[in-house]
């Protein structure tokens, strides 16, 4: 995509070729990405972001699809950023979630776009926040940012949302697991799906008991538990009814704006850590490690040394230019 003011402004008015372009500049890291981010930030903020995670098999891509068009019969646009695993034969999205939300992708009020998580910690690229960017600046409502949920830690989604959704089933048991994958911290609250299979009642029991013992934030939001049968669309507009409280409560409290600020800040400091990365390992120093490594091989010299050498050399080299 070229980042003249003509395609800038059919982005900002929603031309979907236009927003699908700039995502992929984004995705693939281009010399206009940076470009384009910059000039479309003034007109991001507007858009609400949802968060859905949970492990696999819970039923997100079902629940995210039903959820767009909740919104799209209240007349709200909706952008949907699914984060997939990597190939890792070709580094592009592995499961395509397309296939998964056929219902909603021929709606001209939907964009839904699948990108691979590339190995991020969390499940959650930094592409993918950067695409919830273009999608906000090209006027879309809500942005629902659907995550791998692979088990491991989901902090990041936590820090890219508005309002988390953590999917469980009944067979995530009493819990035990989702504490174990650190997702009862990061929930606002949790939809259990499939709740017409056996033992949905008593997980969701022992999903409250496990909440109570939560302290209440500092808005004293208490995260609560919904059931659903997203395949047959039960349960959709409790969920959004929960997601608008949530939203009226942080809107309420300026817990909104709070996070937000929290998530500029987090967002500068990974530009300054990537490009301080890039920065860092040039030809010279890369050269450097090497040369030194087999000392380090033979116990000659030793990690810290090599790497406050490494240092010391970068920031002399800054000095000069």
């Amino acid at each position: 995509m070229q980042s003249t003011p003509g395609g800038i402004e059919q982005l900002l008015r929603g031309d979907k070729r236009a927003v699908a372009r700039a995502i992929s500049e984004v995705e693939n890291d281009t010399l206009q990405a940076r470009d384009i981010l910059k000039r479309v930030y003034g007109r991001t903020g507007r858009a609400y972001r949802i968060g859905v995670t949970g492990p696999p098999g819970a039923g997100k891509s079902t629940l995210t699809n039903k959820l767009a068009r909740y919104y799209r019969s209240n007349k709200l646009t909706v952008g949907i950023i699914a984060v997939d695993p990597t190939s890792p034969f070709t580094g592009g999205a592995l499961l395509g979630d397309r296939v998964r939300m056929s219902e909603v992708e021929l709606d001209d009020g939907v964009f839904i776009r699948s990108m691979a998580s590339r190995g991020s910690l969390g499940g959650l690229s930094k592409k993918a926040k950067e695409a919830a960017d273009v999608l906000d600046a090209a006027g879309y409502d809500i942005i629902i940012l659907e995550t791998v949920g692979v088990g491991q830690s989901e902090l990041d989604i936590a820090g890219a949302a508005d309002t988390t959704i953590v999917v469980l089933v009944p067979e995530s048991g009493d819990g035990i697991q989702a504490m174990k994958a650190g997702l009862m911290e990061i929930a606002d609250f949790f939809v259990l799906n499939k709740a017409d299979r056996p033992g949905a009642d008593q997980a969701v029991m022992s999903l409250k008991m496990i909440l109570g013992f939560r302290s209440p934030d500092a808005e004293s939001w208490m995260a609560d538990v919904v059931k659903t049968q997203a395949s047959e669309g039960k349960g959709i507009e409790d969920v959004a009814a929960i997601v608008q409280r949530h939203r009226s409560s942080l809107e309420k409290t300026g817990a909104l704006a709070k996070k937000r600020r929290a998530r500029l800040e987090r967002r500068i400091r990974e530009i300054v850590d990537d490009q301080l990365h890039t920065d860092f390992w040039d030809d010279q120093r890369s050269r450097e490690l090497h040369e030194k490594l087999d000392l380090l091989f033979q116990r000659q010299s030793n990690p810290y040394d090599v790497a406050a050498d490494l240092i010391k050399d970068f920031r002399a080299t800054n000095l000069k230019s």
